[in-house]
């Protein structure tokens, strides 16, 4: 049972001096302390008794020895508190004020590591890093000082990173319903066009407010064409409090220099640049913005390959597919992060492995209006890396796993006789420090790592959809909800307590976006196509 597996023999156990820089180094991740588990029968497999109608949910029994009833003896079902999932008795339930503070040891029922669940495990998290990651009973005794922060029933995994994602798009999503693929034209230039100053920033909080909701504590702004500065995203992702690659458009060749620059040492906002399409700036533009990306450490966003209209107006204009015209220019390397790619040929894949660009899975996006799906699962296969976008469709980290896998199944899988289709293992990592690698910030975020930023979500395993539990990614992939997060914290700082921010007025936001996004749709003049 992957939920009641072994730990890992080595968990990651040593501390970050004061000051020091707190980024892996280049080469791999900060190099770990080996810490023995002392307790008896830690790690082994134990018979677990189901209790029906006793209230101990918690992935199938997951809640631990103390949970179960004795032999004879009757379980009671928890009680509902205001504030927190059902708990068994006995239990403690999570409380937001244990998150306020520099640091916090964190004692959870399972904690996702990158080798799958883990039970009796802490974290130390200390000024927005995750600081000491091993057994509980050892950080317990090592840190007297501090009260231990017991997460029972609850499972504290990496948050979800949209690695493609526009977030100045928010208020005409449902305009996109049974549209034509090619909608950009259509949809969002005109209504990104219509925005100003103060919708901008509007939209983008209202959709960094979806993305915490949904579980993503990392999203990739893929550039706007709205008329006004980047700062009024920049300040709507930094008030919701989400991580964001935030980029500018350089189709024009100006302004990228000066844009990653900007934002140099921000704690949450990591420039990138954009081009929209390879088709949108010359080549000598393209190829200038490639090399300026791959010198500053920062991704080209670049939407390649979406649609077959595009592909075409490419091979006609400069007898090239989009992504084979990226290679020509020489602007297809690591700091590359391909949009959709959805209509790739197989020499273009062999392109993307051998050059180490990335691209943005975005299974949502094709079932809405797509042509195609980007066969993921061969990507793996062949070693490309890419990580997990919404597109803006809905923010939704749960879902997405769903989408990819069913994606794949749907498109490639049936039709091979491939009944696993990456399993729950792979849609997990590829939404989480795969989606960061793929962004450049492989070395901030995407997993429970020592050193790395403490971006987690707690998520409540006392439900009746993870009850039984034979094997939690798949579960997480098949059957997880976005109800079941309790808390989502970003660099160390709680931003979401069950759905809402803990620190300002969101149905406030979302009452003024009620009111400001029909404005805006209005001033569009959208030219939907609709049925007859």
């Amino acid at each position: 049972m992957a939920n009641e597996r072994q730990a890992p023999a080595e968990q990651q156990d040593h501390d970050v001096p004061e000051g020091q820089k707190h980024d892996a180094p280049k080469g791999g991740h900060p190099e770990p302390e080996s810490v023995p588990d002392p307790t008896p029968g830690s790690g082994t497999l134990r018979r677990r008794k189901l209790l029906l109608g006793a209230g101990l949910t918690g992935a199938g029994g997951l809640l631990g020895a103390t949970g179960i009833a004795p032999t004879g003896g009757t379980a009671m079902a928890a009680p509902h508190t205001p504030d927190g999932p059902h708990t068994p008795h006995g239990k403690s339930t999570p409380r937001p004020e244990q998150f306020h503070g520099r640091q916090h040891l964190l004692v959870p029922e399972l904690l996702l590591l990158p080798d799958g669940p883990a039970r009796n495990q802490a974290v130390l998290v200390k000024d927005g890093k995750f600081r000491k990651i091993g057994p509980a009973p050892q950080l317990i005794a090592a840190h007297p000082g501090l009260q231990p922060v017991r997460l029972d029933g609850h499972l504290l995994m990496p948050g979800f990173v949209d690695a493609h994602h526009h977030l100045t798009q928010s208020f005409g999503k449902a305009q996109s319903f049974g549209q034509p693929s090619e909608i950009f034209k259509t949809i969002w230039e005109p209504l990104e066009h219509a925005l100003d100053e103060e919708s901008a920033y509007v939209s983008a909080k209202l959709a960094a407010l979806e993305a915490l909701r949904g579980g993503f504590t990392t999203v990739a702004d893929a550039g706007t064409r709205a008329p006004v500065d980047v700062r009024a995203v920049a300040q709507g992702t930094e008030e919701a409090g989400i991580r964001c690659a935030l980029s500018k458009i350089v189709s024009s060749g100006d302004g990228g220099p000066a844009h990653l620059g900007r934002w140099d040492g921000h704690p949450l906002i990591h420039p990138s640049l954009a081009i929209a399409v390879p088709e949108d700036a010359p080549g000598e533009v393209i190829k200038k913005t490639a090399d300026l990306c791959a010198e500053a450490g920062a991704v080209l966003q670049i939407h390649v390959n979406e649609h077959l209209a595009s592909v075409e107006r490419s091979l006609k204009s400069v007898g090239r597919r989009p992504l084979e015209h990226l290679h020509h220019l020489g602007a297809l390397g690591p700091h590359t992060l391909g949009a959709h790619a959805t209509l790739l040929t197989p020499s273009e894949m062999r392109l993307l492995a051998e050059t180490g660009a990335a691209i943005s899975y975005n299974p949502v996006a094709s079932a809405w209006k797509g042509n195609g799906v980007a066969h993921a699962t061969m990507l793996a296969a062949m070693d490309v890396r890419f990580g997990m976008g919404t597109d803006g469709t809905r923010a939704d980290g749960f879902r997405l796993l769903d989408a990819g896998e069913t994606a794949q199944r749907l498109a490639y899988g049936m039709a091979s006789g491939d009944s696993s289709c990456g399993a729950g293992r792979m849609w997990l990592e590829h939404a989480t420090s795969r989606s960061a690698d793929a962004l450049g910030l492989g070395k901030v975020t995407g997993e429970i790592a020592v050193g790395k930023a403490a971006d987690f979500l707690l998520v409540n395993l006392g439900v009746p959809e993870l009850t039984p539990s034979y094997d939690l990614r798949w579960e997480l992939v098949r059957l997880a909800n976005r109800d079941q997060i309790t808390a989502v914290v970003v660099n160390g700082t709680l931003r979401l307590w069950h759905g809402w921010p803990p620190d300002w007025d969101g149905p406030a936001l979302v009452a003024r976006a009620a009111k400001l996004g029909p404005e805006v749709v209005r001033r569009a003049g959208l030219h939907r196509v609709e049925p007859a």
